[in-house]
């Protein structure tokens, strides 16, 4: 015979491991599309990595080669890197979410200077707006990204 408080228990517990695992899967609405940058030069995807944050990573150039090759990171300060491939380069991350529509807290790349800055994220409709920027957010540039599909 089943003891009810036990069989409480479990229910309960059962309860609090559906829910977790339904909070897992839920996909955050910047990781639904692929994201152009302001030129359109690039597609990037955005995900949540396995420590919650979000980073993004290019996954289609417009122009993929240089010379003939495919484009590599060659701006970049670290000469190990430079030989890397701009295509899977992750140029975001760190972000956190920040209400329905902010993600702060995260670091932007830039493959044409070679330079990371601090940068922040807003979604707006079908527009997300990116804000790299140094020290604080009023030294900084905004540009505006769209869903690519």
């Amino acid at each position: 015979m089943v003891n009810l408080n036990s069989l409480r228990i479990f229910l309960f517990l059962a309860l609090i491991f559906i829910s977790r695992i339904n909070g897992y899967s839920q996909t955050d609405a910047l990781e639904k599309n692929l994201w152009y940058n302001d030129e359109k030069t690039a597609k990037i995807q955005i995900y949540k990595a396995v420590n919650g944050r979000f980073c993004g990573k290019i996954v289609w150039l417009k122009e993929p080669n240089r010379d003939g090759k495919p484009k590599t990171d060659m701006n970049n300060p670290d000469k190990t890197k430079r030989n890397d491939p701009e295509l899977g380069l992750v140029i975001l991350w760190g972000f956190m979410k920040d209400g329905e529509t902010g993600y702060e807290d995260g670091e932007i790349y830039d493959p044409k200077n070679g330079k990371t800055y601090s940068c922040k994220m807003t979604l707006q409709g079908n527009e997300l707006h990116v804000r790299g920027y140094i020290g604080i957010s009023l030294l900084g540039r905004t540009a505006t990204w769209t869903k690519a599909d």
